[in-house]
């Protein structure tokens, strides 16, 4: 599992069927050039919201024929643009989870803080479980339960990752641990800043793995459900998460100075792990 969630999108895997490939690609790319947005650089926080206004209206319009389109927004995002509105309109995919990732990037710049679980869970619904939904629609796998097993599959590798990168994001004054629950085992800012593996700290993060790995069990039937290679990987993404949740544990939950990282042999062991399932 690389630092941001993007990376476990299934890009080009050759486990994918090649009629999906490029659709994928074309998602992504669009998912992964607005989150630089709210990331990358030196832009100023309007800056920041005005670019992802304009993908917001690039998304609008990028459906439309090209005789009703604006004018170019910018090459190079006509480039993002033109093949994503393609890939909308031959797969039939739903407008709302590309306006909730970009909501949820917007979220990023404005807000650094989450009171509570259900705030932040809130925020990955919007950040993490719109990927799931989109892949649900290309599969043409949108059933009654499998909606459910998605979310919680992307719900969790998205605070997989807030686990995994507590330090970067502290870099950029952002904390993706409830507030609450930081407040109930002692553990303050200062402990983040400290880069303090004590016992508080470690009593927190057990509490989030064990969170993190019931929704990921949860989510496994859904590898299940799907047909073939399709099937497959997503049951090595999940394997991935479980993966992360014990070399988390291993480090003794010192991600500060100890992230963990996904290995050739964590792949040969996530695959035959895959495989059993």
């Amino acid at each position: 599992m690389s630092a941001n969630h993007y990376e476990n999108f299934p890009v080009a895997s050759f486990l994918l069927p090649r009629r999906l490939r490029q659709a994928v690609l074309n998602i992504y790319r669009f998912a992964r050039s607005a989150d630089d947005i709210a990331d990358e650089g030196d832009a100023s926080n309007a800056e920041r919201l005005q670019a992802l206004q304009t993908y917001r209206d690039g998304l609008n319009a990028c459906t439309r024929p090209s005789a009703q389109r604006p004018a170019a927004l910018h090459p190079a995002l006509d480039a993002i643009f033109i093949p994503l509105g393609q890939t909308i309109v031959d797969h039939q995919l739903p407008l709302q989870p590309f306006e909730d990732l970009l909501s949820a990037f917007e979220q990023d710049i404005v807000q650094k803080r989450y009171v509570d679980q259900a705030a932040l869970d809130h925020y990955c619904a919007r950040s993490a479980n719109p990927v799931g939904r989109l892949m649900l629609h290309l599969y043409g796998a949108i059933a009654q339960d499998t909606p459910a097993w998605s979310d919680a599959i992307c719900t969790a590798l998205q605070r997989l990752n807030f686990l995994q990168d507590v330090a970067i994001d502290w870099q950029k004054d952002r904390i993706y641990l409830p507030q609450q629950a930081l407040e109930r085992f002692g553990v303050t800012e200062e402990t983040i800043a400290n880069a303090e593996v004590n016992v508080a700290w470690k009593a927190l993060m057990q509490e989030q793995v064990t969170a993190c790995r019931a929704l990921l069990h949860f989510g496994q039937p859904l590898g299940r459900r799907l047909p073939g290679r399709i099937g497959l990987e997503l049951r090595l993404i999940v394997q991935g998460g479980l993966r992360i949740l014990e070399k988390i544990e291993h480090v003794d939950f010192d991600v500060f100075h100890r992230r963990p990282t996904l290995g050739a042999l964590d792949w040969a062991l996530m695959l035959a792990r895959a495989l059993r399932t």
